[in-house]
């Protein structure tokens, strides 16, 4: 085995530390393979994909918690292939849930909206992956359950506009704002899944 390293080192690898440098010469700025790996020019692993990062938060209302919905509506997230990266469960203060809901403050229907969001527990989650928030967006649904499409989180369980069972952020820069009211940053994990290379590709893949 040694012997057959040492002529590997002496016949093939000064080929590809020609061929190397001529690609180089060719396209200038274009990576060449790392020693160790010997891997191909511009090859990026699925973890660098910059697109998965992108985060989201959905809050399970205290109609869904007292319902005994949560195992539901986190399962219908982990199989549309989300990750699931914060979880929490509490009872609402009135002064985050005005924060939260700072754009329908002076809304009629707010202290209805407070009084409702206050009465019980509800659960919130951040998930991550490829165009979360716009994808949880679709899979909530309408905002008015007699709206929302057979299928949709909204569509399937709720019962009124005022009992619409989840929260999901609107935008990316929502999100972000929203996570930060709920979450501190080490409440949230960095982990890979097993299945996280296969799943989740970036758009020049």
């Amino acid at each position: 085995m040694l012997q057959r390293l040492c002529i590997f080192q002496r016949v093939v690898q000064p080929f590809i530390w020609r061929h190397q440098e001529t690609t180089k010469r060719l396209v200038p700025g274009l990576p060449t393979a790392l020693p160790d790996g010997l891997r191909a020019a511009g090859h990026r692993s699925g973890s660098s994909s910059p697109n998965v990062t992108e985060r989201t938060l959905i809050a399970v209302k205290p109609d869904g918690v007292q319902r005994r919905l949560v195992g539901q509506i986190i399962r219908r997230f982990e199989q549309r292939g989300f990750k699931l990266v914060g979880l929490k469960m509490l009872q609402v203060s009135e002064d985050l849930l005005a924060q939260h809901y700072c754009e329908l403050r002076t809304k009629p229907f707010y202290p209805s909206l407070q009084q409702y969001m206050t009465s019980g527990p509800v659960v919130i989650m951040v998930w991550e992956g490829y165009n979360v928030v716009r994808t949880s967006r679709t899979m909530v649904g309408h905002t008015n359950p007699a709206e929302a499409q057979a299928g949709t989180v909204r569509g399937d369980f709720g019962i009124h506009v005022s009992r619409n069972v989840v929260h999901a952020s609107d935008s990316l820069e929502g999100a972000q704002r929203e996570i930060k009211l709920w979450f501190q940053g080490k409440d949230l994990l960095k982990w890979d899944c097993c299945d996280q290379t296969s799943t989740c590709e970036d758009e020049e893949s």
